[in-house]
């Protein structure tokens, strides 16, 4: 007898129907999978037979064949396990029961009981779109999958149990989002370090401030232990609560990518991410034989931190020129292309020269002149032209260190920061833009109108700096913001004068 079952694939970030076939004939013992199955889903006969036999039911001892379709379309990871074995349940005619309209997902134990898989938001989100009646997931994945609303939710903890309601001696299991709590938004983090407990370094919170109202990427610049690092780390506590699309898209990559949480079903924090100098190209940007999420992707809406920004490798950091521009990664295999949404804020720290001392008052320097223009130089023209503030870390004073007075807390800022991109949401209403930072030349005209003082001073700033094209839009976005901060509807020259300031001094 032939049975099918619905099941999903997870393509990139996007989920593909798979219907997996099963046919039990006449014949010898045996249990074949086809339709381009990897290593994971080959394994799948021995936990299926095995779950099987531990839930109460009988493995036919005959010719068993499964396919999944469409063939052509590349199958990995055991998600596949659940749905084959309610086909064999079907096929041998142990459970009768309509499954046409329902979408069955899961990973299988020995004992019969379900396991966490990766990807089920995606393939949950697909199985919505296309209309299907229900979803069966393994009980664990329940939350993530009801993040997808108006679908019917039937969570399972084992195959024993899914037996039983498809046999009609129990009723379908019901999850409840509201029983079992959901994680809110504005939860402070627990690894952000509040801008109160850093000591002097007020003009490196106001250039964080004016990066996180825009979106602006930024360099610190500065000797060892200047506390550049923390000052990175403390930019997530003053970046505005993401929105629910801007969550379930961060989410969605999170659950591919195999990094959510049982317990944190939607990620609503702003991911944080601080590779190793040491990445490879893969891991940076995604790829892999399957291709999957790199660091890029992972810290989607969030912060990408680059500590010792020169000992990245070359190649490495060139690779971010794309998505620094164009907010996706597009990785191309001999089977196909896939993008990932890449939408970050960079950060970047990086020590003046190999030893860390060069024009520090204190200490002197130990590099030769062409040591520290190298070493400088390892960061191209291009990647530069990227980056919308530069910022120098400079040594702080004993005084400042021990001085018990607190500065201003990371919630005061934010409340700017939320404003200013308050003001931003609303004057880019109907577009795909979200912030300054994501401005084309295009909405640069539109929406950067500036005093004619500031005219004058930004076409002496273009003479005598040399300022690329680029480099000329970076500056009245960041005018932009500066302004936003402010409240203001045009850009005045006090606004562009601080935003030259943040043009880098010597590696132009």
């Amino acid at each position: 007898m032939l049975a099918k079952v619905i099941s999903c694939a997870v393509v990139g970030l996007e989920g593909a129907v798979v219907e997996v076939e099963v046919d039990i004939s006449p014949g010898l013992p045996s249990f074949t999978i086809v339709g381009l199955p990897d290593a994971a889903v080959q394994e799948a006969r021995e936990r299926v037979r095995a779950a099987i036999r531990n839930s109460g039911c009988n493995f036919p001892m005959r010719r068993v064949v499964v396919n999944l379709a469409p063939a052509d379309l590349k199958k990995a990871g055991p998600a596949y396990d659940l749905p084959i074995a309610v086909g064999i349940l079907l096929s041998s005619e142990q459970v009768q029961a309509d499954v046409a309209e329902t979408v069955i997902l899961g990973e299988l134990s020995l004992d019969g009981s379900l396991r966490h898989t990766n990807g089920v938001l995606p393939m949950v989100a697909l199985a919505q779109e296309r209309g299907f009646a229900s979803i069966i997931v393994p009980e664990a994945d329940a939350g993530e999958a009801s993040l997808v609303k108006a679908t019917k939710i039937i969570p399972f903890a084992s195959l024993a149990q899914l037996v039983s309601y498809l046999r009609g001696e129990i009723p379908a299991p019901e999850y409840s989002p509201e029983e079992n709590g959901e994680p809110g938004k504005n939860a402070p983090l627990a690894t952000a370090t509040d801008l109160a407990h850093i000591k002097g370094q007020e003009h490196v919170k106001r250039a964080l401030e004016v990066a996180a109202a825009g979106g602006h990427n930024i360099i610190m610049t500065g000797p060892p232990g200047s506390g550049k690092t923390l000052l990175a780390r403390s930019l997530p506590s003053i970046l505005p609560p993401m929105t629910n699309e801007e969550a379930l898209g961060v989410t969605k990559i999170y659950s591919v990518s195999g990094l959510l949480p049982q317990d944190t079903p939607l990620v609503t924090q702003r991911p944080f991410r601080s590779p190793h100098y040491t990445i490879s190209n893969a891991g940076l940007v995604g790829g892999g034989r399957f291709p999957k999420p790199g660091e890029i992707s992972l810290s989607h809406r969030g912060v990408l931190f680059l500590d010792e920004l020169p000992e990245f490798g070359h190649a490495v950091l060139e690779l971010l020129r794309q998505p620094l521009e164009d907010k996706v990664i597009t990785i191309s295999r001999a089977q196909g292309s896939l993008t990932f949404p890449a939408n970050f804020m960079l950060v970047g720290a990086m020590n003046p020269c190999p030893c860390g001392f060069y024009g520090d008052p204190f200490r002197a320097c130990t590099c030769s002149h062409s040591l520290v223009l190298r070493y400088q130089q390892r960061i191209s023209g291009p990647f530069i032209d990227r980056v919308d503030i530069f910022i120098e870390v400079p040594h702080i004073d004993y005084e400042k260190l021990t001085d018990d007075r607190l500065g201003e807390t990371s919630a005061s800022v934010q409340t700017r920061v939320e404003a200013a991109r308050g003001k931003q949401q609303e004057r880019f209403r109907g577009t795909r833009l979200t912030c300054n930072a994501e401005m084309t030349p295009a909405e640069v005209r539109d929406f950067c109108k500036t005093e004619e003082p500031a005219q004058s001073l930004l076409k002496a700033a273009m003479k005598q700096l040399h300022l690329s094209a680029r480099a000329f839009h970076r500056i009245l976005k960041l005018g932009r913001t500066i302004a936003d901060l402010e409240n203001g509807d045009v850009i005045k020259a006090h606004h562009l004068a601080e935003a030259i300031q943040y043009r880098p001094r010597r590696m132009e």
